[in-house]
């Protein structure tokens, strides 16, 4: 029973129909019933460049990141825009409703949103190692889209390395004054863990001639995250392939959340990611897609923006965990990152269980957004 965008009530039809007796009904059939699935992070601007950056050898993370920064150089703003309705087409017509979308591009924003009934919490972007500029003024600048748009927004330091210190200080000091939402990627491949903890490896050699690396050596990625003020129940953490001692303690005695992204964990060859750990230390861990930039073709084909792909592939390396908990990553707890509750949003499956949905795929999905199909 769906009143006013909200779930009223669950139950037997022959106890609510006596109930509701005026209200309007839809039969969905032999269905499953679940909570609309939540993207705890993507990046929809670059939908289109699925198959475009073959994936790099085992550590060569760099490499990518070459990669898509020169692809990234020669689009024009309509390809962007194309590549962002595109995946949030995806996302509606796989049962997710609700995406943490990390803007790259702001001048989207407001208006790319107003295509698609998906629910979008955008997270503008924040870099300037590359570019050189005062932490002050890309912050102010980042903050401008934040103050202009009438949408859930939040921020995202791109990351440790291509964010400059004393960024990361001022947003942690924004984060407490005004309780803005912030996702970065942290401790996402090897080279980053070592740059940190080591002040050594590729990314550490490739990043020297271009930025301070005083900040650099004797504490891992997210220690250092610690030490500049992040770590806090706003800040989503994305990623987290690799860990020091003490740091999966550390993330959930600070609240912060983590979202894993198995197909671009795979595409990249990660070392394990370290769920047990997490899960053990009582950190919320939620499931994200990435960007189609960093997934490897399906069976030859082009993937697409789909949650459920992320969570067949997790079941396939997590065999242990039930196909309960890997929904709730992909759902409640999304929206628990997310500061979300109360939606009325729900996907109809004709899977004949949620093992079938979780490890062989979904079957036929219907998505309804505050109890209207879309």
């Amino acid at each position: 029973m769906v009143r006013d965008g909200l779930i009223a009530e669950v139950g037997k039809w022959r106890d609510l129909s006596s109930r509701y007796s005026d209200a309007v009904v839809k039969d969905l059939g032999e269905s499953i019933l679940l909570p609309a699935l939540v993207n705890a992070h993507c990046h929809l601007d670059y939908t289109g460049m699925a198959g475009l950056i073959s994936p790099p050898a085992k550590g060569a993370f760099a490499d990518w990141i070459k990669s898509i920064l020169a692809l990234k150089a020669h689009w024009s703003y309509t390809e962007f825009a194309e590549s962002w309705m595109k995946g949030a087409r995806q996302l509606v017509e796989s049962g997710c409703t609700t995406v943490a979308d990390i803007e790259a591009v702001p001048e989207l924003l407001p208006d790319a949103p107003k295509g698609t009934p998906l629910r979008i919490l955008s997270f503008i972007e924040m870099t300037g190692v590359r570019s050189g500029h005062q932490p002050a003024k890309v912050l102010t600048d980042a903050m401008h889209h934040v103050r202009r748009l009438d949408a859930e927004i939040g921020l995202s330091p791109h990351a440790l390395y291509s964010t400059p210190p004393d960024l990361w200080k001022l947003t942690a000091e924004l984060m407490e004054s005004e309780g803005l939402l912030v996702s970065s990627h942290l401790a996402e491949s090897r080279g980053e863990f070592d740059m940190y903890q080591d002040a050594s490896g590729p990314l550490h050699a490739w990043l020297k001639p271009q930025r301070p690396m005083d900040d650099c050596g004797g504490r891992s990625p997210v220690q250092q995250a610690h030490r500049l003020g992040m770590l806090r129940p706003n800040f989503i953490a994305v990623h987290v392939n690799y860990l020091a001692q003490g740091d999966a303690e550390l993330l959930g005695a600070n609240g912060s959340s983590v979202v894993h992204c198995p197909r671009s964990h795979d595409y990249f060859q990660h070392d394990a990611f370290p769920f047990e750990e997490l899960k053990k230390a009582g950190v919320n861990i939620c499931l994200g897609t990435d960007s189609l930039a960093s997934s490897r073709l399906e069976d030859g084909k082009i993937p697409t923006l789909n949650l459920w792909d992320e969570m067949r592939l997790f079941a396939r390396k997590f065999s242990n965990v039930p196909a309960e908990e890997i929904l709730r990553m992909a759902t409640l707890n999304g929206a628990k990152a997310l500061r979300l509750s109360e939606l009325g949003d729900f996907v109809a499956i004709s899977a004949r269980s949620l093992d079938e949905a979780v490890f062989d795929g979904p079957g036929n999905v219907r998505t309804f957004i505050e109890g209207v199909e879309v």
